[in-house]
């Protein structure tokens, strides 16, 4: 901050502030910008780039993970259906042979 005090005809006194580019940036970013240099923005396309890379990476490292817990729920819900199955008991009726109709279809009451 510079502090003047100019004597002419009459007394001005003026009052200079040093600002940063990167404060009008921040404070009015609807009419202020910083270019960044060539450097600068070579390095920051590099680091996305690479930060690209690791977030693909860690998707399909658990798109893997996925997929094995989906297969090992299926294989566990295969086996108990088919302990299940080995459980399961028939019921055997005399006369009647597996997936048939009965001899006698019982009465119908109410028609």
């Amino acid at each position: 901050t510079y502090h003047e005090l100019i004597m002419t005809t009459k007394e001005y006194m003026s009052c200079v502030t040093a600002v940063d580019g990167e404060w009008l940036a921040e404070m009015g970013p609807m009419f202020f910008t910083v270019k960044e240099s060539y450097k600068t923005r070579i390095l920051q396309r590099q680091h996305e780039k690479e930060e690209r890379a690791k977030m693909e990476e860690q998707m399909k490292q658990k798109q893997m993970e996925m997929e094995t817990t989906q297969r090992s729920g299926l294989l566990a819900v295969l086996k108990e259906h088919s302990a299940a199955k080995k459980l399961q008991s028939n019921i055997l009726t005399p006369g009647l042979t597996p997936k048939s109709t009965p001899r006698r279809t019982p009465l119908r009451v109410g028609l």
